[in-house]
């Protein structure tokens, strides 16, 4: 079933010529981390026979559907960021999916009002803090008050520019305006205790490792951690809090889409109505330790340890708006040239 990026000309052209033209298959393309999405497709081939041809990448794949045109064997296009969801659809490369099972599964706040995308799972963009040095964050407490100068080389972040934070960057956007936002990041930038590195489960490690007090990461990883033996102490050295500023917590979506030219669109369909379903969203729930978007499924006995949240309530195709703007305010700003921080 799995494939990766390094394969991928030699796995489109197999798929070209045999999988795509197959009744009983579906090929999918994947920015999600192949443990995070295994499982299901698993479960999804047990339970209806369907195979499933996948393909994993964290960049490049929506080049390729393009370059691939009409003759792309790409069926359903699996990622992560409502920004990278749109930049499918905007490129022309999605097509509408009249769903009533989808409908009927996933509450119009994570849907296309054209249905061309579906968020399928949400995480929290979250602040970590040192258990032992600071402990619970005091109620009312933002993402802005990182940039504070008390703060001053005790936050860790990974780097400006992924998605993750560009999106809560745009968000920032969306509320504050570009001007406060970019002062934001300047501050942030002035409070870093070291360069941005690795990713959010890494600057989790270097707040056990003394390097720094807090750090921006994805609310799932802090199960993921619980449940990786290497990585448990690093969690345990870590306290997850929600922020609860003005406008509450970033959250973002896993979202997929059927592909423009999808040569198995009935078999895509059934792939992600059954990613939508109650099977599916549980294992996206138990295992993953994300919020299913299907109402009435149960989050992790973990996440439920995280208690209840107030979730900024930004309209997602508003993050993507201003997607490139806070791109583009990451590099005026440097952020990831620690060399250049005042």
């Amino acid at each position: 079933m799995k494939k990766t990026l390094s394969a991928l000309a030699v796995a489109a052209a197999t798929f070209a010529s045999t999988s795509a033209l197959a009744a009983n298959e579906v090929n999918v393309y994947s920015y999600r981390q192949p443990y995070l999405i295994e499982p299901m497709l698993k479960n999804f081939e047990k339970d209806t026979g369907i195979k499933v041809n996948v393909i994993f990448a964290d960049k490049g794949l929506v080049d390729r559907v393009k370059q691939e045109g009409e003759l792309s064997p790409a069926d359903v296009l699996l990622t992560v960021d409502i920004a990278r969801v749109m930049e499918i659809v905007n490129a022309g490369l999605a097509q509408k999916i009249d769903s009533e099972v989808l409908e009927k599964n996933i509450p119009e706040q994570f849907r296309d009002s054209n249905d061309q995308w579906f968020g399928l799972t949400t995480r929290a963009r979250v602040i970590y803090t040192s258990k032992d040095r600071v402990g619970k964050l005091p109620a009312g407490f933002d993402y802005l008050d990182l940039a504070k100068p008390e703060y001053k080389g005790k936050v860790c972040v990974r780097s400006g520019k992924n998605s993750y934070n560009v999106s809560l960057f745009a968000a920032m956007i969306e509320h504050y305006g570009i001007e406060k936002t970019k002062a934001f990041l300047e501050g942030l930038k002035a409070n870093l205790a070291q360069k941005p590195q690795g990713g959010d489960r890494d600057q989790v490690k270097a707040i056990k490792e003394g390097i720094c007090d807090y750090s921006i990461g994805n609310s799932y990883y802090y199960g993921k951690m619980l449940d990786d033996e290497k990585q448990k102490s690093w969690a345990e050295a870590a306290v997850i809090n929600f922020p609860s500023g003005e406008y509450g917590t970033h959250k973002n979506i896993s979202g997929v889409v059927i592909a423009k030219h999808s040569p198995n669109k009935a078999n895509a369909v059934k792939l992600i109505e059954y990613l939508s379903g109650e099977k599916a969203q549980g294992l996206y729930a138990e295992l993953n330790h994300e919020y299913p978007v299907k109402e009435g499924i149960e989050p992790s006995a973990i996440v439920k340890g995280w208690g209840t949240f107030t979730a900024d309530k930004i309209k997602l195709e508003n993050i993507a708006k201003h997607y490139e703007a806070a791109l583009k305010l990451v590099d005026e700003v440097k952020f990831d040239d620690f060399s250049e921080k005042k």
